[in-house]
């Protein structure tokens, strides 16, 4: 997909509007058929006409699915501001670097005995890691080349079913209306997993030359006025672009929760400090502004725990929680 170092304002509109002409016409099952053989396209949960290309074919964009990694001490290329998704189970502890996710978007891996998925979509910076185990079996996912709402549609090997990223859910096929389990990680600093785990792995490149790792393909996109190849409607009193915090149905725009450091409702505390960079500014991640580092967690018996959360844009919340509330205070 193309730079967005240029399409920033009134270019960025002008270009979606381009895009889904082309794209408009692509969204129909029985040219789809051709190459998804085995996808039971009678069973849907979407209108057809909200999934477009994105312009990869299937697995054009490839996932990972036999991981690699290093022990975290014999990384020395990686900038300690770098985002990474951390995640852990059972002790064992992996760092995801966005400057990976990026060109792959989905990692099939097994961590502490549990079968995930670790999912980036850069369109809509929503990064969440889900149990992929389902209905007795375990699936492994890649990427259609379709959008549903700017948002990456996945699809599993096993039926070849499609689904929503952001919601974890089944839209297409045989697994139509199935939800994933969301799991909790960190979107954080490299320099931050450094100091929760101290004998961690960190995911690296199969193939170092595969594609230009560090490098972001969507520089300026995070300061576009409005979203990329998105057709449905905005929220109100806030950019479509601005950051927000998402839990469940609620959200908090990013910039109140960095003013206030902390922002604690109910059993939910939400904390912010500086020192990651932006994946989606700069064309080259580690020069990325500071976007800063959230911990989400929940109050329980036990204390204070890391529990499920997103940082999206406002844009993406509204399409997927049309029923949910953005907190501005």
């Amino acid at each position: 997909m193309a730079s967005f170092g240029s399409l920033r304002r009134s270019a960025v509109p002008a270009l979606i509007v381009a895009v889904i002409a082309a794209t408009t016409a692509l969204a129909e099952p029985s040219l789809w058929k051709l190459e998804w053989g085995k996808t039971d396209f009678a069973r849907h949960s979407v209108d057809y006409s909200e999934i477009m290309s994105g312009g990869p074919p299937k697995d054009g964009i490839p996932s990972i699915d036999d991981p690699k990694f290093v022990a975290l001490a014999d990384v020395k290329d990686i900038a300690g501001t770098e985002p990474v998704i951390g995640f852990s189970r059972n002790g064992d502890a992996r760092a995801y670097p966005l400057r990976i996710l990026i060109w792959h978007e989905i990692v099939n891996d097994i961590v502490g005995g549990l079968p995930i998925t670790v999912t980036y979509c850069p369109l809509c910076n929503s990064a969440i890691v889900f149990d992929r185990r389902l209905d007795g079996r375990v699936l492994d996912f890649g990427t259609t080349g379709k959008l549903r709402k700017s948002d990456l549609v996945m699809y599993d090997r096993q039926t070849e079913s499609w689904w929503q990223q952001f919601i974890g859910e089944g839209i297409v096929g045989k697994m139509t209306g199935k939800r994933l389990k969301m799991l909790p990680a960190r979107v954080e600093s490299l320099a931050n997993f450094r100091k929760r785990f101290k004998t961690a792995k960190i995911l690296v490149p199969n193939h170092a030359g595969m594609r230009p790792y560090g490098r972001n393909p969507y520089a300026g996109y995070d300061s576009a006025s409005r979203p990329f190849l998105y057709r449905g409607g905005y929220p109100k009193d806030i950019e479509p672009m601005a950051y927000v915090v998402t839990v469940g149905k609620q959200a908090w725009p990013l910039k109140l929760i960095q003013r206030n450091k902390t922002v604690t409702v109910g059993n939910l505390r939400l904390s912010w400090t500086a020192g990651q960079n932006s994946a989606l500014d700069s064309g080259i991640i580690k020069s990325g502004r500071d976007l800063g580092n959230l911990v989400v967690q929940k109050k329980g018996a036990s204390g204070w725990v890391d529990t499920v959360h997103d940082l999206t844009f406002a844009f993406v919340f509204h399409a997927f929680v049309p029923d949910g509330v953005i907190h501005k205070q």
